[in-house]
């Protein structure tokens, strides 16, 4: 298989791309950019496993920015997909997940699939995601000289990989990366002995019995331990054109995408601590930021409110939700109902980025394991599910404060009572 990421620019663009012979996945990066830290490998790897059928071709944004506009490119990282010179699907922006990309290279080369001799892999513990939660587990397991693995089906790291700056994590020197916190973790796991092994697809789950078994495209993994931690995403904004605008337009990431809407006007979406510190934020680069709130009030604490209210770039419209996204290519307007009486409202924008929560990954649990109503993982205080046997730690899980430090809080626990689980089916030997 060709495993190897072509380097292009504007000059070599039209050899490179328009005029390959295979389809062709096209990503755009920039410095300075967490998502783009976190979905190099996983370009990188997706290069190696479906390079035979498809070029991978990767773009520096801040040196072809003219290519970059000509394409309506705003967002980082972003990826494009090219058949005979022509962009078919949907583009990839933002966090872009290992499946996200691979259901987008299959969907336009067939549904060709990777064949490989399958394994059997007998393991204490199985840990299902490589965030703080996942990893603090398999610290405490691995020490414990618990045969444990880590399975994740993206880069180790989780949501914390692409926190920017992480202040408030107890015990750091000031800010730390959240990508380097999260090495660190994952080489504490590594040196008590876990295995991590990422990039895993994973496609069916049985949790009945004494062993569950986990089975991805090229492995069957049996465990007497199961534990979830495989976190929370961005919940997609519900409005008309977000798909199409989705990297025109369209953001999660202020950090990531912020500094391209020099002198704009913005809206920003969402109530909670993240609208209104990523509103504060957008405003060293936008002329003005509107944020647009179902309530007609925030969610937010005292602090980040206080913030919002004393900056005069920031605007608020209360009790309204946007309905439209308008544009040409890209956004130049978004249309927002008022909830209370019903009108519709044209509001000029640039941009627009969505903070209203997040969503967990729990789809393929959903009748195998007690969900609440937003599909959260319903444990008892020693993070311990419905199912004997299955725990789950994290985002993922039903609580009220979902952080770095409150995640690897429950992966202890969760790594603690496995041992404990373990040890007394063996009689305490």
């Amino acid at each position: 298989m060709r495993n190897s990421v072509i380097s292009s620019n504007s000059q070599t663009y039209e050899n490179d791309v328009l005029k390959s012979s295979m389809p062709v996945a096209v990503y755009f990066y920039s410095e300075d950019c967490p998502h783009c830290t976190v979905f190099e490998p996983v370009f990188k790897r997706a290069s190696e496993m479906y390079g035979d059928n498809m070029k991978f071709v990767k773009i520096f944004r801040q040196h072809n920015r003219e290519l970059a506009e000509s394409l309506n490119i705003k967002s980082s990282p972003t990826v494009l997909f090219f058949r005979d010179g022509v962009e078919v699907c949907s583009r990839l922006n933002g966090y872009i997940s290992m499946k996200e990309l691979r259901e987008a290279i299959e969907g336009i080369i067939g549904g060709w699939c990777i064949n490989r001799q399958r394994q059997k892999i007998y393991c204490d513990v199985l840990i299902l995601g490589g965030g703080p939660a996942g990893l603090s587990s398999a610290i405490y397991t691995g020490r414990a000289k618990l045969f444990t693995v880590v399975l994740d089906e993206g880069i180790t790291g989780g949501q914390a990989a692409t926190t920017f700056h992480v202040a408030n994590y107890p015990g750091t020197n000031g800010v730390v990366r959240g990508l380097d916190l999260m090495e660190n973790m994952k080489k504490q796991a590594l040196d008590f002995g876990a295995i991590v092994e990422d990039m895993k697809k994973i496609v069916n789950i049985e949790l009945d019995g004494e062993q569950k078994l986990v089975e991805t495209e090229d492995a069957d993994y049996y465990a007497r331990v199961l534990i979830i931690a495989t976190g929370a995403e961005p919940r997609k904004l519900p409005a008309e054109g977000e798909k199409e605008f989705r990297g025109r337009g369209v953001h999660y990431c202020a950090a990531c995408d912020g500094a391209l809407y020099q002198d704009a006007n913005l809206v920003v979406v969402g109530g909670g601590n993240s609208a209104v510190e990523e509103a504060v934020f957008l405003t060293r680069y936008a002329k003005h930021v509107t944020i647009v709130h179902q309530f007609d009030h925030f969610q937010a604490s005292k602090i980040a409110q206080e913030e919002v209210f004393k900056n005069p770039a920031i605007s608020i419209i209360w009790n309204s939700e946007v309905r439209k996204i308008n544009g040409d290519g890209f956004i130049r307007s978004v249309t927002v109902e008022n909830l209370k009486t019903g009108e519709l409202t044209e509001i000029e924008a640039d941009g627009l980025f969505v903070y209203i929560g997040m969503q967990p990954r729990t789809e393929m649990f959903r009748g195998k394991v007690q969900l609440n109503d937003q599909g959260y993982i319903i444990t008892d205080e020693d993070m311990r599910t419905n199912i004997p046997g299955v725990f789950a730690a994290g985002d993922v899980r039903n609580k009220k404060i979902r952080q770095i430090a409150t995640a690897t809080a429950d992966g202890v626990i969760a790594g603690l009572m496995a041992e404990r689980y373990i040890n007394e089916r063996a009689g305490g030997h």
